[in-house]
């Protein structure tokens, strides 16, 4: 792969390499705060040293970083090495390092530019795009965040190199969910890749990161700040998924293992409610299954808590009544906000 290709939304793909100039050039030449874990610099700091503000602020990895101590820390950092208001800020790593260096860098000294270099498919092909930032607190998966659009995106596909199957297979879920939304030719395509992509195929995975990357920029321009429901559509399967990571205990499931199980129960709502037909659901379980993904909360070992992810489900941000505000479908790539009915709900959760 030569060359840097531009998505739209200032996201950028290609080698990690061909992006330093463009990096260097929004900080005025300056070595930039860099903020990751400890793994990460180790398998690819390396490649920013050119760029990079010594020594870097390193946070803890997965879930664990999206919490207050980490917040605070990255500030602290951030104040310790006597950081200007304006200088943009490297986030390097995940979706948790991307979600919280993202509200670190949106409150320090009232704004610094961030710029996101996610090393996980999940990351590259969903959360680092969008401007979305959070954390968790009160037991409830990113109850504080802000918008605060990156600067600039670099989405190296090769530093999925190092992934486990474990991650690949969970940030799939989040690639899948494209095709589920509105583009029903790219869910076939997954069908027929998915697998291929998961087991370190370059191609299929440049395609699939190009895929959604350009969806997620057209859809977050559309609704920048999530106020016209557009961009409330990329929350197929989340309202399970964080009220499933809630109950299980937050960082005990990775997210797209919940968003799998989610997206699933979104399908399965939507046959009880009519709107779409059974086949479509079968579908679906069918290729999360064949990837390797959960299906069911008996997978997860939730097998009993429906009334407690039901509870869970209450404090999610889309509910504007008593009812329940979804994103479901009326088939796939036919994704559609809709109320639901607290009964209809707590059903399929039992039956899940």
């Amino acid at each position: 792969m030569t060359g840097l290709v531009s998505c739209g939304g200032g996201v950028v793909i290609g080698d990690l390499s061909e992006a330093l100039d463009r990096i260097s050039s929004i900080g005025g030449g300056h070595p930039l705060p860099l903020v990751t874990d400890a793994r990460i610099l180790a398998l690819h700091g390396a490649k920013l040293g050119p760029v990079m503000l010594q020594p870097p602020i390193l946070i803890p990895e997965g879930e664990t970083a999206k919490d207050w101590p980490t917040l605070a820390a990255i500030i602290d950092g951030l104040a310790q090495r006597e950081i200007r208001r304006g200088t943009p800020i490297i986030a390097f790593g995940g979706g948790s390092i991307g979600d919280v260096t993202g509200l670190a860098a949106s409150l320090y000294k009232r704004g610094c530019p961030i710029i996101q270099i996610p090393t996980t498919l999940l990351a590259q092909a969903d959360s680092a795009i969008g401007g979305k930032t959070a954390i968790d607190a009160a037991g409830q998966k990113n109850l504080v965040g802000t918008f605060h659009m990156p600067a600039l995106v670099v989405v190296d596909p090769s530093l999925l190199d190092t992934l486990d199957p474990r991650q690949l297979a969970s940030g799939y879920a989040e690639v899948l969910k494209y095709g589920l939304i509105d583009d029903p030719a790219f869910f076939a395509w997954c069908e027929a890749n998915g697998a291929a992509l998961i087991a370190g195929d370059r191609a299929a995975r440049h395609h699939a990161i190009t895929t959604c990357v350009r969806a997620k920029a057209r859809i977050a321009a559309a609704d920048p700040d999530d106020t016209n429901g557009q961009r409330a559509l990329l929350n197929l399967g989340h309202s399970f998924a964080h009220a499933i990571e809630a109950e299980a205990g937050i960082g005990q499931l990775l997210h797209g293992e919940a968003v799998a199980i989610g997206l699933v129960l979104a399908f399965r709502l939507s046959v009880r409610l009519g709107l779409c037909h059974d086949a479509d659901a079968m579908r679906l379980v069918t290729h999360l299954r064949a990837v390797g993904l959960p299906t069911g909360l008996d997978q997860v070992g939730l097998e009993r808590a429906g009334g407690a992810i039901l509870d869970q489900m209450r404090n999610d941000k889309k509910n504007r009544s008593d009812d329940f505000t979804l994103i479901l479908a009326h088939g796939i790539g036919r994704a559609i906000l809709a109320p639901v009915p607290a009964g209809a709900l707590l059903a399929i959760l039992s039956a899940a």
